[in-house]
């Protein structure tokens, strides 16, 4: 069996949509299975069992001589929130029961960090030296317990034989309908194209940047669960990784290509970014992705024109699942 939690959401229902792809049915999905605008994501999927993610460890201590693999992706991603023990519940203190279930049963276990632990980017976006980690300043309470909970993992001298954090950039793609205000620009940009034609970018705030100049490593989630699925198979070198292209692009770039996989003329329009993110926005990112090349992963990465184009016209338009 193996395990995936916050199966229900946006980058985990894709990575169960990928096992099954592979033939892997044998799949235990854990979430908070009563928030039922996330449940279509995993609608006819090939399940084993459902598991509320408060009974997890119980239902652990019984049946994990059967489980192969733990996948643990789910978290509170709300980057607006600022109550930092709202973070704290799932984000650091359910991970790290999660980490000791692994190291006390020897499973394997990815999970989800984010690239939001590199703070504005004045110490770069190099996953190489675990020393880093205790001096970045995420911008936001959620990148702060990402990294809190990072910091913990490195210091643990015991450990699941093999772990991988996954740092994830700027995800986007299909199974995000549910995730409202947090969804990604193109899905919102779909939306007010379909509905008037044009679409809203936040200004900059920023003189280095003009507006829509913002620029971000935008990664399409099917790449995301790829890099997953590696890991299931290639259990060797354990740390923590980026996940994103190595290539930052601009909102601008994302907007226009949005507009051109719909092939409406584009019509791009300005407002001030939300006075509750703008002193916390990140206006660069780009992962350092030699690290999971070095590891192993050669694949390439979708461009953000294939990425959108994909998404938009295989998924937006339909209003299809993946």
């Amino acid at each position: 069996m193996i395990v995936v939690t916050g199966a229900a959401g946006f980058i985990a229902s894709c990575l169960v949509s990928r096992l099954n792809a592979a033939n892997f049915n044998d799949l235990v999905v854990v979430d908070n299975f009563a928030v039922e605008k996330k449940l279509p994501n995993i609608r006819g999927k090939h399940l084993r069992e459902y598991v509320d993610r408060e009974e997890f460890f119980d239902w652990l201590d019984i049946h994990h001589e059967q489980v192969e693999f733990v996948f643990h992706l789910g978290a509170r991603t709300d980057t607006a929130e600022q109550d930092p023990a709202v973070f704290d519940v799932l984000n650091l203190h359910y991970s790290q029961q999660m980490w000791l279930a692994c190291v006390r049963y020897q499973l394997p276990l990815v999970y989800a960090s984010s690239g939001a632990t590199y703070g504005d980017g004045r110490l770069g976006y190099s996953d190489q030296d675990p020393t880093l980690l205790p001096r970045l300043h995420p911008l936001n309470p959620y990148g702060e317990s990402k990294n809190d909970f990072d910091n913990w993992a490195v210091q643990q001298t015991e450990q699941p034989y093999f772990w991988a954090g996954l740092k994830f950039f700027n995800v986007y793609g299909p199974n995000e309908y549910h995730k409202g205000r947090m969804a990604s620009v193109i899905l919102h940009a779909f939306r007010q194209i379909q509905e008037n034609g044009s679409m809203q970018l936040f200004r900059s705030h920023n003189p280095a940047y003009a507006d829509g100049g913002q620029m971000r490593d935008f990664i399409y989630v099917k790449d995301v669960v790829e890099v997953c699925y590696f890991f299931l198979h290639h259990r060797t070198q354990s740390g923590i990784y980026n996940l994103g292209t190595g290539q930052a692009r601009t909102f601008m770039d994302l907007a226009l290509n949005t507009f051109a996989a719909l092939d409406r003329p584009a019509d791009i329009r300005f407002r001030d970014t939300p006075e509750d993110i703008r002193n916390t926005y990140q206006y660069f990112t780009e992962a350092d992705m030699r690290k999971l090349r070095t590891a192993g992963y050669d694949r390439p990465f979708a461009t953000l024109e294939e990425g959108i184009r994909d998404y938009v016209q295989g998924y937006l338009v339909a209003g299809t699942y993946y």
